[in-house]
């Protein structure tokens, strides 16, 4: 009998062919002996997170992998992000997701990483705190160069435009209300208010006049979208009738995606949302955590930020670093299912996700295995599983683990 579920998710591990790897996607050319060998007894498929022809982020495909329908609970990024920095959100908070970016001194766009900077602690800390027209702001770091910021106080919405070009080379304009009423356009005010102020005080920062004299892009502006009210949402252990959950990962934003689900959050050294992250860590945590938790969610980030880069060789090799480690999770007892996915394909050639499917197998004792050889994007696709959901995950889970309600008699 199943009786605890983990699930694994590599954050843009799905891609398209690649003509120096023979037309084979990274993880189609990577060797990846440990993950051929669960392949062998698992049943397998292709999963569209959020349902054909949509493009996922990694907000709301988590989300839907997690049976949170997006236009019900999705009121932006910004909360998820904040939530998993560690900001404990009030009624009336409006949150936001940020990068500390480099700007001149027009805020034309240099960098949208300020250098991919490793740890913006000391940056967050100079704005942390800041108060505008009785608006309090909150800044935390998070992993490398993002932070979580709220606002709090009264009067405020979350329908404004983002404080982000989104793109190098553009200028960053000022913050506009979305609707006409007068929260929105007050907040408007207080947010470019706050740009102002921030980059002076950052632009100025000790810590900044040692990156340009070393050469190195400052992190002088903070860039911020993804503005949203934190919801109220069932949690993750009621909705699916689990005893206990927790996350492990080492990304701000999937660290949110547990707390804001309810989900004890598990730390591990050198887990860091890098390309050196603590895989070992990661597994071993994992299989500790089995021992008490009966839903273990584990992601690991990487091979999405280095298909964002294009770094395709860089992927290959992260995927096999994975594989490596993935042998642990044999470990688990004939109690556990396993299920590997992502929650998305980030695509080398366009440096962003795509709406393309993305590998998904489930792997316990006594699964209808399809026999399959390969992990890989078109080996899963000859599994019964065929072409699934995000909203499909949830279920199927509990079908394995004999907890579907009956329909009919």
């Amino acid at each position: 009998m199943i009786k605890k579920a983990l699930v694994f998710i590599m954050d843009g591990l799905g891609d398209r062919p690649i003509k120096e790897f023979g037309n084979k996607t990274p993880l189609e050319s990577a060797s990846t002996p440990n993950f051929d060998e669960i392949v062998k007894e698992s049943q397998c498929g292709l999963m569209y997170t959020l349902g054909r022809g949509k493009r996922p982020g990694s907000d709301t495909a988590h989300l839907s992998i997690f049976g949170y329908p997006v236009d019900e609970y999705y009121t932006g990024r910004g909360p998820i992000e904040a939530a998993g920095v560690g900001i404990e959100l009030q009624k009336g908070d409006v949150a936001f997701r940020g990068n500390f970016g480099t700007v001149d001194s027009e805020w034309k766009v240099i960098d949208r990483r300020a250098g991919r900077i490793k740890d913006v602690t000391v940056f967050a800390q100079a704005l942390d705190g800041m108060e505008i027209d009785g608006i309090k702001f909150i800044v935390k770091p998070g992993s490398a160069y993002r932070a979580g910021v709220v606002m709090r106080g009264e009067g405020l919405s979350s329908m404004v435009t983002d404080a982000d070009s989104h793109n190098a080379g553009d200028v960053i304009h000022k913050v506009v209300p979305k609707d006409n009423t007068k929260e929105a356009k007050f907040t408007a005010d207080v947010l470019n208010k706050f740009m102002e102020k921030s980059y002076s005080i950052l632009n100025n920062l000790d810590e900044n006049k040692k990156r340009r004299e070393n050469g190195e892009l400052e992190a002088n502006f903070l860039l911020l979208r993804g503005a949203g009210i934190y919801p109220s949402l069932p949690k993750f252990t009621e909705k699916w009738g689990f005893n206990k959950a927790c996350c492990i990962a080492g990304g701000g934003l999937y660290k949110g995606v547990g707390a804001f689900l309810g989900m004890d959050l598990i730390n591990v050294p050198g887990a860091n949302a890098q390309v050196d992250t603590n895989i070992e860590g990661k597994f071993k945590a994992a299989i500790e955590a089995l021992k008490e938790y009966d839903f273990v969610f584990l992601h690991i980030k990487p091979t999405d930020s280095l298909a964002e880069d294009g770094n395709f060789v860089g992927k290959k090799e992260f995927i096999e670093k994975i594989d490596k480690y993935v042998s642990i999770l044999k470990e688990v007892d004939d109690e556990t299912l396993i299920v590997i996915t992502a929650d998305h394909s980030t695509a080398c050639e366009l440096k962003a996700h795509s709406a393309d499917p993305v590998p998904i197998l489930f792997h316990c004792k006594g699964i209808r295995n399809d026999n399959l050889s390969k992990f890989g994007e078109r080996e899963l696709s000859k599994g019964s599983l065929g072409i699934i959901e995000g909203k499909d995950v949830m279920p199927n889970i509990l079908n394995i683990m004999g907890k579907l309600p009956l329909i009919g008699a």
